[in-house]
């Protein structure tokens, strides 16, 4: 029985030199981060897409957030609406605030000697204060040439390299049985930076634990978490996954449950969270609701946390339910990554049906979120199963240099496997217990693949 998948994502910052042309000529169509004052970025507050929304400096974290587009009539662009000055004010003070895009003068700004003038005022892009504090307010202010007026936009061609703090290439590593692999190991051969860590499940109430039983601090995954961190990696905990107790059926409310994450979030610190949708516990509308309340809660108390929702898939691509109640609530995840195997029966070129789930899922959201192509893709995340997988299909590693190719060609925002543990060959016949893939190969060769990632 597979305890599969996870996400955290990855989407990131890019530099480059401003000068003394608009930005479209500056930066063409190039989406990244800004980075400014006391080397934070540009964050949409709590991932809002409401208009009014706060622009502030936070943390840079890879989040959609902080993925800025610039726009060809000189507009700055995040979460499908524009950096704006409120109500056009010209007043040193005015704050800046996300808003539709409507070509107006207070949505437009030219870059100029590192500093980021608005047309309608003829002033400055300004951290408050100066301060580079978390959630800095950023406003318009006469331009004086100051470190909180420089600012560093994304390099042109609408390439986005991956963060410097959350990783989109994040393999699942399993503590719960099997001889787990020591991940400095893997970290040393391969360069991966980041592991999903599963699973966090219920106790049979609505308090969270590793599987169910192992307390979240003192014990072995605490440890797997400070050998990562040590070694200058990270993990995402992956919450759910196929069997054992769901906090989200556990915890009888959206309040609870988002509670019961923030456990999780303030033991570790944590940059992401991964939330596996898979098994009978969530097949209920009361329980996706409450998961999808939940994450809304979580994301306001903690901005700049990368959010990820893993959800199963057909060959075509996933059920487009959850989907599309997370869009009618205005829940915007980082990533929505797909499992793309199980779909039964061997010899199927893994490869091409992982190709074409995706593309059902880019599709799903564009349908439900409003998004371009782009935007699509890079909300779009994949994590197969290396190796013979449940139902007995075989995924190769010319299968992950095909989802690896993929991948790179669509910028998505997440990759990863079940699992690091698997990724090492059989000391004999195939076990089918979690602890080596089943196909010939070297220790972590799909871990290599995907570690080639650029975004």
């Amino acid at each position: 029985m597979r305890k599969t998948t996870g996400i955290l994502a990855g989407a990131a910052l890019a530099a480059g030199t401003l000068s003394t042309l608009g930005l479209a000529q500056s930066a063409s169509a190039a989406t990244g981060a800004i980075t400014g004052y006391g080397g934070k970025c540009v964050d949409v507050a709590a991932a809002g897409t409401a208009n009014g929304t706060a622009v502030q400096l936070y943390d840079c974290n890879g989040t959609s957030a902080q993925n800025w587009t610039v726009g060809s009539d000189h507009s700055l662009q995040s979460l499908g609406k524009c950096m704006d000055v409120t109500a056009a004010g010209t007043a040193d003070g005015t704050q800046v605030q996300l808003y539709d895009c409507n070509g107006s003068a207070a949505q437009q700004w030219t870059a100029s000697n590192g500093e980021l003038v608005n047309t309608g005022s003829g002033k400055c892009l300004d951290a408050t204060g100066p301060s580079s504090a978390n959630g800095t307010r950023l406003q318009i202010w006469t331009c004086a040439g100051s470190a909180n007026q420089q600012w560093t936009l994304p390099t042109g061609g609408g390439t986005t390299p991956p963060a410097s703090g959350v990783q989109a290439v994040a393999p699942y590593l399993y503590n719960g049985w099997g001889n787990p692999p020591d991940p400095t190991t893997i970290m040393s051969a391969t360069g991966v930076k980041w592991f999903t860590l599963a699973f966090v499940l219920s106790n049979g109430t609505c308090n969270p634990q590793w599987d169910g039983g192992r307390p979240l601090t003192g014990g072995v995954d605490q440890t797997t978490i400070t050998k990562v961190r040590a070694a200058g990696g990270d993990v995402v905990p992956s919450f759910g996954g196929y069997s054992g107790n769901k906090l989200e059926q556990s915890c009888t409310s959206a309040s609870a449950l988002a509670g019961a994450y923030q456990k999780v979030i303030s033991a570790y610190g944590l940059k992401a969270i991964d939330i596996d949708i898979e098994a009978d516990a969530y097949s209920s509308g009361t329980v996706q609701q409450r998961v999808v309340d939940a994450l809304k809660t979580v994301k306001a108390n903690n901005p700049g946390l990368a959010e990820y929702v893993t959800i199963g898939t057909g060959q075509s691509g996933p059920d487009t339910g959850l989907i599309d109640k997370a869009a009618a609530s205005g829940l915007t995840v980082d990533a929505w990554t797909i499992m793309p195997f199980d779909f039964g029966g061997a010899g199927q070129n893994m490869g091409s049906l992982t190709e074409q789930a995706a593309e059902g899922l880019k599709n799903a959201l564009k349908s439900a979120y409003g998004y371009s192509e782009d935007q699509a893709y890079r909300h779009s995340g994949i994590s197969s199963m290396n190796g013979i997988t449940d139902n007995n299909e075989t995924v190769t590693l010319d299968d992950f240099r095909t989802i690896l190719s993929y991948a790179q060609a669509h910028h998505l925002a997440r990759l990863t496997f079940w699992s690091a543990n698997r990724d090492r060959p059989c000391p004999g016949s195939y076990p089918n217990d979690d602890t080596c893939s089943g196909v010939s190969q070297q220790a972590w060769d799909f871990t290599r693949i995907l570690a080639q990632y650029a975004g």
